[in-house]
């Protein structure tokens, strides 16, 4: 006992100093940090993957102070991603949580740090990153205006410019939400996909994804699409308001499920029929301009069972 507890405390000390070298490095030496930024939630994850909650939340806690000691408040914005990021995978791992399990956990957990450090941003030093960086694309559109009007665009050419651009503008300004909400998760999934091999590496029983063609979502996102669907033809939301915020977030989002749903079901049936990988691939990438039709494959299949129907037919075949 007295043994296992002296190499918690040795591992959990080796972790945290791991930890502190490349936030050093991350915040102090430019291309270096590039590389080591990545690995950033690796001591946090692996000490987590091996111990339980109460030490690894211990780790934690003591990384975000070397962090502060080392970097101040230049490291800290780093620290608060990568340490809840990796104590999130670490215990799912310990825990024995399925990929799935992990992979929402973590994307939940760096959506809630991102959120705390943009609302700390604006109470404490009453920077916007979001507004910041719409003034900045504005500002960008308005310079590629000035140089068409200078190579001799017309006043036609340069007013449908202006309405591009301002229709871009509201666009962007409304789907906030979901573009932060689907970067986040897409960027725990690159994530995922870098650290979970080196813990494999290292010694760690990693769980695995189910295979893509195997994904189903929950039949609930059918009725949330209805819901949607019936709120755009009985109600007329008026563009700028919160409700027509909430409406336009709400059905790209599952509109974007829906796309996932039936691009999973190509995989599905491309494997059914013995094709090869590069099939899939090319009818992934010919799914993108044929979207509407895909999330209408992606509605049909979460509706009905039309993935028994050919597995049926195929067993059918088979006799």
């Amino acid at each position: 006992m007295q043994n296992q507890q002296t190499r918690q405390l040795t591992n959990g000390a080796m972790m945290a100093a791991v930890f502190t070298v490349l936030l050093a490095i991350s915040v102090y030496v430019p291309l270096l940090n590039v590389i080591t930024t990545l690995f950033l939630g690796l001591p946090i994850a692996w000490y987590s993957a091996k111990y339980p909650w109460r030490p690894s939340l211990l780790l934690a806690v003591v990384s975000l102070v070397l962090s502060f000691i080392v970097g101040g408040l230049l490291s800290l914005p780093l620290a608060l991603v990568y340490v809840p990021l990796g104590v999130s995978i670490g215990l799912s791992i310990h825990y024995g949580k399925s990929k799935l399990f992990m992979f929402l956990c973590a994307g939940i957990v760096l959506l809630i740090s991102t959120m705390l450090q943009y609302m700390a941003s604006i109470v404490l030093f009453g920077i916007n990153v979001l507004e910041e960086s719409i003034t900045m694309m504005q500002q960008s559109y308005a310079r590629a205006g000035d140089l068409l009007g200078r190579l001799g665009a017309t006043a036609d050419q340069m007013e449908q410019y202006n309405k591009a651009v301002s229709d871009m503008e509201f666009l962007v300004e409304t789907l906030l939400p979901t573009l932060l909400v689907a970067s986040v998760f897409l960027l725990v999934w690159l994530m995922l996909l870098f650290y979970l091999p080196v813990l494999k590496r290292l010694g760690t029983a990693v769980p695995k994804f189910p295979p893509f063609r195997d994904m189903k979502l929950p039949k609930s996102v059918l009725w949330y699409y209805l819901i949607v669907l019936l709120a755009s033809m009985l109600s007329d939301f008026q563009p700028g308001t919160m409700a027509y915020m909430i409406f336009i977030n709400a059905s790209v989002l599952l509109q974007m499920l829906l796309f996932l749903q039936g691009v999973s079901f190509y995989h599905f049936y491309i494997k059914q029929e013995g094709w090869p990988k590069w099939v899939a691939v090319i009818v992934t990438f010919l799914a993108l301009p044929l979207q509407s039709f895909t999330s209408i494959v992606g509605i049909v299949d979460l509706g009905f069972d039309i993935r028994g129907w050919v597995k049926r037919a195929h067993e059918f075949k088979g006799k």
